[in-house]
């Protein structure tokens, strides 16, 4: 990190944090915007697509509870977003956040779904989207780490798509964001796309934040995109597909590529075990990607049929 970028990280965003909270208008939605539907909902509160009355333009609105959303939580993701809104592979964040008597909202660009959306049980997205979907999430990352920040909850639904095709997307939900650096506590669950070293975080365990965390999800990310399946349910060794897949690496794969990996050109297997390494130290950068972009990812196999278990079988299993 050369000396702007750390300055932008220690200086910029808290000049913003204070700045937006002295500047944070109660307001009545409705003498506003006018509310159209709900795009989304979880347990931070829920997403709105709204009409600004004034202007006449459709906006999402997210909502996100007072009574289990501290403030500070609020500043953070809103600044974040609006800060890495510059680049062309994150989410476009308005200059508009206020607060009613239940919520704390702040308005972003309308997209027309999330990556999810896209993904077929044992099928997945077509090999030419899925590296569309590589290339400019692996930018936006990219650009991300060289601030010094962690996004932390890369997965499909935190990826939103402009086009069926996947020639524009863009990455958004920054709640999660952190310094690199900052020390982490276990999460309530465990996603496909959580690391290692998260899920094994005890309830008194810290760990620290740093942008290997990203690229392992990132790999996942593109492994079940590519097959419409998770690798496992989690990365522990209580999931024997993991633990299948661990053995594998230590082995230097000299044994047999295990069954849900299979349809995997060897030019993508060497790509996707560099992000999704256990050991974090040895993890590459999520732009690793770049340079297998001109080779076959997938390969034919011919009366083979996967039996994974870890198919989309329950949207739930890849939602927080």
């Amino acid at each position: 990190m050369n000396l702007n970028e750390k300055r932008w990280n220690e200086n910029y965003l808290e000049e913003m944090l204070l700045l937006t909270s002295q500047n944070l208008p109660l307001v009545k939605v409705e003498d506003n915007y006018t509310i159209v539907k709900e795009l989304g909902s979880g347990s931070y509160g829920h997403v709105l697509l709204a009409m600004n009355q004034s202007r006449g333009n459709l906006m999402a609105l997210k909502f996100m509870q007072k009574n289990n959303t501290d403030l500070k939580v609020f500043l953070i993701e809103y600044c974040l977003s609006l800060c890495l809104s510059t680049h062309p592979c994150i989410i476009d964040t308005f200059g508009i956040a206020f607060q009613t008597e239940r919520h704390y909202v702040f308005a972003q660009e309308l997209a027309h779904d999330n990556l999810f959306s896209l993904m077929k049980p044992q099928a997945g997205v077509p090999e030419n989207s899925v590296k569309r979907c590589a290339i400019q999430l692996s930018s936006a990352l990219d650009y991300m780490h060289k601030k010094g920040l962690v996004h932390r909850d890369i997965k499909p639904e935190n990826i939103l798509i402009f086009d069926k095709e996947c020639r524009q997307i863009k990455l958004t939900d920054f709640g999660l964001s952190c310094r690199s650096g900052t020390p982490l506590e276990s999460m309530p669950e465990n996603l496909p796309y959580t690391a290692p070293e998260m899920c094994r975080l005890g309830a008194s365990d810290k760990l620290i934040a740093h942008t290997s965390l990203d690229t392992w999800s990132f790999g996942v990310l593109l492994f079940s995109t590519l097959t419409g399946y998770f690798p496992w349910t989690s990365a522990l060794i209580s999931d024997k597909h993991y633990v299948e897949y661990t053995k594998w690496q230590r082995s230097k794969r000299i044994f047999q590529v295990p069954s849900q990996w299979k349809m995997f050109s060897k030019e993508a297997i060497e790509m996707l075990t560099k992000l999704i390494v256990p050991d974090p130290a040895k993890r590459y950068p999520c732009t690793e990607v770049l340079k297998c972009l001109k080779v076959p990812w997938k390969v034919t196999l011919d009366n083979t049929k996967n039996t994974n278990s870890n198919v989309f079988k329950n949207k739930n299993l890849a939602w927080r």
